[in-house]
């Protein structure tokens, strides 16, 4: 497509949340974030192997395709991107195509993973958890459904960046560790947040790390404030333990 094509699509497709260069033509070139998400996928790539080749990859909440492209560009066998918003996925298919990435696109909600049908090595989940009216339900199916190995999480943080020590559990009558600032805390937002009313919780780091442990999610590194890479370990209190008629999936 010529660059004045490319153009007129992006138009049409807009406003995006993504900016991308597709063709030598920004997607959201007044990002108020910026060059966003290449700004954060600067402070993370590295993490990430250079060759995927072997790998299959899960985005979940893809939105303008993104991470998504970048995952296949890496080689990844099978890269499937998933998102509830069909705009956003006209985005990503238009993008893919412009890139000459192969990605398969579904709309789904992170709560219908189950229905893939398959784990996958990576999965990518950015952005997504604060969107979400049951959180760590999304966290227990990705768990109990789609993830094999590495997890790629970020999300939305407010609050004290520091992680009090917590312990294994306290007296009723104990309430002083839930007036300390680092105690893991998940902000519930009933109306709004930044003109957003799909904004629904906001953890602390704290809080982050806390529902990723209990969902069984080992924290490997933290490469940026806000993102986290994990590997998939036995839940302690996520899905298999919670609805244990479901059982481990294979």
């Amino acid at each position: 497509m010529t660059p004045d094509a490319i153009r007129a699509e992006i138009t049409r497709l807009g406003p995006w949340f993504h900016n991308m260069e597709l063709g030598g033509v920004a997607t959201a070139p007044d990002h108020p974030l910026g060059d966003y998400p290449r700004v954060k996928w600067r402070h993370f790539a590295a993490s990430i192997p250079a060759d995927l080749r072997g790998q299959t990859v899960l985005d979940i909440g893809c939105n303008g395709g993104f991470y998504a492209i970048e995952m296949a560009r890496r080689g990844a066998d099978r890269v499937v991107a998933i998102d509830t918003d069909p705009r956003y996925l006209a985005q990503a298919r238009f993008a893919a195509d412009v890139a000459g990435v192969a990605i398969a696109f579904r709309e789904l909600s992170v709560f219908d993973v189950g229905r893939l049908g398959e784990r996958f090595d990576i999965v990518l989940f950015m952005g997504v958890l604060y969107h979400l009216r049951h959180p760590l339900l999304a966290l227990d199916l990705i768990h109990e459904h789609v993830a094999r190995d590495l997890l790629v999480f970020q999300s939305l943080q407010r609050g004290e960046t520091h992680v009090a020590p917590v312990a294994e559990d306290y007296p009723f009558a104990d309430v002083a560790p839930f007036a300390e600032p680092g105690y893991p805390r998940l902000h519930f937002v009933e109306h709004g947040y930044a003109g957003d009313v799909t904004n629904w919780w906001i953890p602390n780091r704290a809080c982050t790390e806390a529902m990723l442990r209990s969902a069984g999610f080992a924290i490997e590194a933290r490469p940026e404030d806000e993102v986290y890479l994990c590997r998939r370990v036995a839940a302690p209190y996520g899905a298999a333990a919670v609805y244990p008629s479901a059982g481990e999936a294979p």
